[in-house]
Parts: C-alpha cells; structure tokens; sequence
C-alpha cells in the first residue's frame, strides 16, 4: 500500500530573516522520495510523492515566502521591502492538514513570486521560481489524468498556467544569463545552456535552442550525461522543425 505524502514529511524549524518569527515548515524526509524518470526540461518525478510541493518556505507571521534554496538569504533592504509591501497585505494562510494538495501549493508559489518581484530578486530566482511552478502544474495535471472527463476544465486551467510559467522561466533565464554570472541556482553554465535549449524549443525558437544544443555537444567540459540529453533534445528539436516545415 502507498504511503501518502504525510508518511513522508517531517516538520523542519526555521527562523525567518524578516520578523525573526520561529516556526516550522513541512519537509520531504531524506531518502522517502524515489525518482522513476526525469523529463526533457529536468524535471525529477518520483512515485507517490511531489516533493516540489514542500520547495516554499513560507512564514505565516508576515507572508514573507521563498524557494528553500533563497528563502534564508535576504538584504537589510529586501528586508524593508518585505515589510513595507507585503506584510500589510498579507492574510495567514490555514495550516490545516498533513499534506498540502496542488492547490494549496501553487498558492505558496504564488506568494513567492510576489515576495521575489517586491524584493527586486535576480532574474534567476524568478526564472527558478517560474520554472518550478511550470513543474508543479505538470505534476497537478498528471494527477488530474485519471479522471480527466470530469476534470477537463481544471485541467485545461492549469495547462495555460503551465506554459505561462515556462514562457517566464525561458525569459528570465535569458536575462539572467546576460546579467549574471555561473552557478545559477545551483546549475553550472552547460546545464543551464541546455535548459534554456529546452524552454526555447518548447517556445518555438528553433534556432536559438539549437544553437544552444550545437554548443553543448561542442563543449569540452560538458559531462556526457548532459551531451545524452543534448542529443535527444537534437533529435526533438529536428522532428518538430520537419514537421513545423522548417528548415534546420
């Protein structure tokens, strides 16, 4: 019988960087977790669970929320952005329960990426952000699949929430590329080159993503895991040309 997600959570404690407010936050426990694939745009899916589920730390005191990764790292002015933008508008969110569902989820997003644009985040936080919210809506529509004649509608929702997302993160990982420097959000150049590569095809631009794939597979210190996946990405990015009518 399958555990449910309560099964494999535990609640980790955090202090927050804006109000100092102790609390804790549902977290997925090490090695509860299996992955069975990993999509194109590198996305880990695992069985039973949706770990991205519990990637947004978020304080219930004053609203501020952010990816795991960025939530504890804020400046004495993000700091003041936070509380003079986001705090008065801020209405805690309910608790309850021992799991949060995708709804629940894509609302903690939500509010990460207002906390993100208040606090005039880099260009790769919004697009990591983006990107994991694009993921979160492809794993919400996957569970939606099995009864998907009386979902249709809800469905259809969060498939345009989806490729909206993927657009932003696409758009964003661009900038950040141009403003920032390496590594991105954990990501090394090669690995972030090769999602770009991905989101750009996804997006239809064909010759932006296989300049990006040309340059991968060129790389010298590019792994060849990743010039694997550069190659399916190749041949991808070739089928939808052809079948586009575009010349490669």
């Amino acid at each position: 019988m399958p555990l449910s997600d309560a099964d494999k959570l535990f609640e980790k404690k955090y202090t927050c960087p804006i109000c100092d407010h102790n609390f804790t936050a549902k977290t997925v426990r090490t090695g509860k977790a299996r992955m069975i694939r990993t999509d194109m745009d590198l996305r880990n899916v695992y069985e039973d669970i949706e770990p991205l589920k519990y990637d947004i730390i978020l304080c219930n005191k004053c609203g501020y929320a952010a990816l795991s990764r960025f939530f504890p790292t804020v400046t004495s002015v993000q700091q003041k952005y936070v509380e003079e933008k986001i705090t008065p508008n801020f209405k805690p969110l309910e608790e309850d329960g021992e799991e949060y569902s995708f709804e629940q989820a894509l609302l903690r997003y939500r509010i990460a990426f207002a906390n993100a644009v208040v606090k005039m985040a880099k260009a790769s936080e919004g697009a990591y952000l983006s990107l994991k919210t694009a993921w979160v809506c492809r794993s919400y529509k996957e569970s939606l699949e099995t009864n998907l004649a009386g979902n249709q509608d809800k469905y259809n929702q969060i498939d345009t929430m989806e490729k909206e997302n993927l657009r932003k993160a696409y758009d964003l990982f661009v900038k950040a590329v141009q403003t920032e420097g390496f590594p991105m959000c954990g990501m090394d150049e090669n690995t972030v080159d090769y999602l770009l590569a991905v989101l750009a095809m996804e997006h239809e631009d064909y010759y932006d993503s296989s300049k990006l794939v040309s340059k991968i597979l060129t790389s010298y210190s590019a792994g060849q895991r990743l010039k694997d996946r550069a190659r399916d990405v190749k041949e991808e990015l070739s089928r939808r040309m052809k079948d586009a009518g575009v010349e490669s």
